[in-house]
């Protein structure tokens, strides 16, 4: 009984002195946006856009006037530069998506990504200049097979689980990122989708693939939808990607998952873009395969 009244005591003490706390945000200008990638085989893409207010609302017009026109793109391997092409794709009425890529006009100086290639690319926007390194890596880490099994504890016998057997080259440094895809849906990656090889250096080991995570929808969604079932057919990217975008994608993925959460820790997510911009300049050393699991 005095344990309770004393509990009841202090509760009293921290109601009355309870202060509500008020935060005004300063408004500030928005930043240059960078997502870069080039990947082997395939030509590079740069999506430019101006970073919106975290409170802001958003709509479908927002987001299309968001995209930064008439930038200077250029792209360089170490035997070539190539200025890049605005390109639009309508994705609904009076809407469209903005990027740039290879100038189909210039193809003699065109750059397709390649193994063990290192890439830089300057910006010049507003009058500003921006720049990144890169490299596509070589493919260390290979991926040996993929299958499947019945999901444990599953009562509607209906979901299947992913697993796949990989083989890390001894030595460390080998970083890459995962992104699956089901059917004629996007890839999408991982919630968490990339690793190091700290702990399984030289090593072969199987591992659950965990669905790609869209994170355009809400959590519970994707609780719903991130799942393989018998019937799907599965794809699994994985890439070897340098250190600069492992620490991107690292510190991208901790922050948006600890976003409200009052007890994680901040993260300033880490960028390889010079100048007074946010995003990233990525390479990516892929490899694909595709699994069918039968109903």
């Amino acid at each position: 009984m005095k344990n309770s009244l004393l509990l009841f005591v202090i509760s009293l003490s921290f109601f009355s002195c309870e202060k509500k706390v008020d935060f005004q945000l300063e408004k500030t200008q928005p930043k240059l946006t960078i997502e870069a990638t080039i990947e082997n085989g395939q030509a590079p893409i740069v999506i430019l856009s101006n970073s919106i207010d975290y409170f802001s609302t958003i709509s479908l017009q927002q987001l299309s006037g968001i995209f930064v026109h008439n930038a200077i793109v250029e792209i360089s391997n170490q035997r070539q530069t190539h200025r890049l092409k605005e390109y639009a794709i309508p994705v609904g009425p009076g809407l469209f998506y903005y990027y740039y890529s290879t100038d189909s006009s210039s193809l003699s100086t065109a750059i397709t990504g390649e193994l063990n290639m290192a890439y830089t690319l300057n910006i010049t926007s507003q009058n500003e200049q921006y720049s990144a390194a890169t490299t596509i890596p070589n493919i260390t880490k290979k991926i040996d097979s993929i299958w499947w099994k019945p999901t444990p504890n599953d009562t509607s016998n209906k979901k299947a689980t992913v697993i796949m057997k990989a083989t890390d080259p001894p030595g460390f440094g080998d970083y890459v990122r995962y992104w699956t895809k089901k059917n004629r849906e996007s890839f999408l990656p991982g919630l968490n989708s990339v690793f190091d090889d700290l702990i399984i250096d030289g090593t072969t080991y199987e591992l659950e693939v965990e669905p790609g995570f869209n994170r355009n929808k809400s959590w519970s969604d994707n609780e719903k939808e991130s799942v393989f079932h018998k019937g799907d057919t599965v794809a699994v990217k994985l890439s070897n990607i340098d250190k600069a975008t492992y620490d991107f994608w690292r510190t991208m993925e901790y922050t948006y998952q600890s976003v409200g959460n009052p007890f994680s820790t901040p993260t300033k997510v880490i960028s390889n873009i010079k100048g007074n911009a946010l995003g990233y300049f990525g390479g990516y050393a892929s490899q694909y395969r595709q699994l069918v699991i039968p109903q």
